[in-house]
């Protein structure tokens, strides 16, 4: 293991964000890496990044942890005389049958995960993945636009069709949905703006490799580990403590980091994380100035060229909550540079210098050039057509791209291979979104708080419930507590069999990460070999 330090971090700057100033020839030799020890100086002030929005419930779920209200008891209820009184509500009456709906409370913005949520379940291992046992979750959310004036039991037929009426009826019954802290005794009350949402389920996660994450530099200004296939950066979908905040926070104690970069799950290496908000500052300067320098290695389909290729094909983003991608005359600037490494006959080993950073920015262009890394489950899939993309050919709108792929990862036996299957969902709320906000559906004011609080960090609630009780992290009390079954979860009652290796990991990793006095990097993947053969692979 070659290691340099030195390094700095930003603070949630996205995989697309990231860009490189670097000569087109400017390869190295040999992937050693030489030390420097030199640190960054003069902080510069960084705008602060906006929490993105995800969709509640059964939709994806961003990274979620509590953070303090500004009022933390529910409002108390006046019944006395023909009209309502609330406390806080400035003394008014409400008119009788009238439903009174507290004001929205902020959260307190950048409060770390703590030892509350990591313990909330335990990991296992089994059959070289890690696992996760079934634990109870709240999901929560305020009301959107669009839904003002429905009822919960249209919100439910309409946009949260993973789980029938007669689950969120029984869900209801035994307390397990709440509007505004108290629990939802029938479902055709109508919503209003403002409404807060509380929605608890039994969440399984799917597993990742077991590979242990390996911690290459802790300084104290910066944090970078060798970062698995399979395994998300943060919470996103249905990945909470299978992630690398949450394994770093509970097997290590190391909490309250930055990110300076995302790879997507499926893509293994360098990983990097700010310690301290100064040193994010720093490198983000960096980053605005185009110092930074990322170089990657993939394993790609046939024989790719020989020498120096630069790809320069405009890049759109098709889904901008999946991040899917494609090249677009209409799309923004971007270059990549590839150098062919080795070909075994069957597959290529190429090195790739992102110039810009968009998003999937690699595996678009290697797409558009007729090479697409090998087991890329997007960017590889029949569903772009014959052609599979090469030369930007496609044939389809973007809605009926993004539909093909659902329909071939719902084909597929094994529903873990499409990051698109975790935000399927998240991608149909957003074109409810859009639809409704060019129709003036919903108060711009609900969507403002909507946005704010699907940005904050939730915690579970055991309210109304009978979860599995909390115990330390690992302790054989909550291991058996947590994996018993629920009566009402659809997913206890599934038998999924377990991905394989060659389902969890992609052929793309980053390699290096360097800054003009500091360099990190990782050894070469044993795929990224030139003896690897695809059969040798189990």
């Amino acid at each position: 293991m070659h290691v340099s330090v030195s390094g700095v971090c930003h603070f949630f700057l996205r995989s697309g964000q990231t860009s490189v100033r670097s000569s087109a020839a400017r390869f190295v030799s040999s992937f050693p890496v030489t030390k420097s020890p030199s640190r960054l100086t003069n902080p510069l002030p960084v705008p602060r990044s906006r929490a993105a929005m995800e969709a509640p419930a059964e939709a994806a779920e961003e990274a979620t942890h509590p953070g303090k209200r500004r009022h933390d008891e529910p409002e108390e209820q006046e019944t006395s005389g023909r009209g309502k009184r609330r406390r806080g509500a400035g003394g008014k009456k409400l008119p009788p049958g009238e439903r009174y709906v507290p004001p929205p409370q902020k959260r307190n913005p950048g409060v770390s995960f703590s030892q509350e949520h990591f313990d909330e379940t335990s990991y296992y291992f089994e059959g070289g993945l890690r696992k996760v046992h079934p634990y109870y979750f709240d999901f929560k959310t305020y009301c959107k636009g669009r839904w003002v004036g429905k009822s919960l039991l249209e919100v439910f037929e309409s946009e949260f069709r993973a789980e029938s009426i007669e689950y969120y009826r029984k869900a209801a019954g035994e307390g397990r949905i709440r509007l505004n802290e108290a629990p939802v005794e029938d479902l055709s009350v109508v919503l209003r703006n403002n409404d807060h949402l509380r929605n608890t389920v039994h969440r399984h996660e799917p597993p990742v490799v077991g590979r242990p994450l390996e911690v290459l530099v802790d300084d104290g200004e910066v944090l970078v580990v060798d970062k698995p296939a399979s395994i998300p950066v943060h919470p996103c979908g249905r990945f909470r403590h299978n992630t690398v905040i949450f394994i770093l926070g509970k097997e290590r104690g190391i909490s309250e980091l930055h990110t300076v970069h995302r790879l997507d799950r499926l893509t293994s290496g360098v990983l990097l994380f700010a310690r301290t908000l100064e040193t994010s500052k720093k490198l983000d300067q960096m980053v605005r100035d185009r110092l930074l320098e990322k170089e990657y290695v993939c394993r790609v389909e046939g024989e790719f060229p020989e020498g120096e290729l630069v790809c320069e094909e405009p890049i759109l983003v098709v889904s901008f909550k999946i991040g899917l991608c494609r090249v677009d005359p209409k799309g923004k600037e971007s270059r990549t540079v590839f150098q062919r490494l080795s070909f075994n006959g069957r597959t290529s080993v190429v090195r790739c210098l992102p110039l810009t950073g968009r998003t999937h920015q690699i595996r678009v262009h290697l797409q558009y050039l007729g090479f697409p890394i090998l087991n890329d489950p997007i960017y590889g899939s029949s569903a772009w057509g014959p052609h599979r993309g090469k030369g930007g050919l496609v044939g389809k709108t973007d809605e009926e791209l993004l539909q093909a792929l659902v329909e071939e990862n719902r084909s597929q036996e094994n529903p873990l291979l499409l990051d698109v299957d975790d935000c399927v969902r998240v991608s149909q709320e957003a074109e409810l979104n859009r639809r409704a906000d060019t129709s003036g559906g919903g108060s711009d004011n609900c969507e403002r708080l909507q946005k704010a609080e699907d940005g904050d960090r939730v915690s579970p609630s055991r309210d109304g419930v009978d979860p599995p009780s909390a115990a330390s992290n690992g302790g054989p009390a909550q291991d058996a507590a947590a994996s018993r079954r629920d009566h009402l979860c659809s997913e206890c009652k599934l038998v999924r069999a377990d991905p394989t290796e060659r389902e969890l990991v992609m052929f793309l990793h980053a390699l290096r990460y360097k800054g003009p006095d500091f360099e990190y990097s990782t050894r070469l993947p044993d795929w990224a070999k030139e003896d690897w053969v695809e059969a040798d692979w189990s």
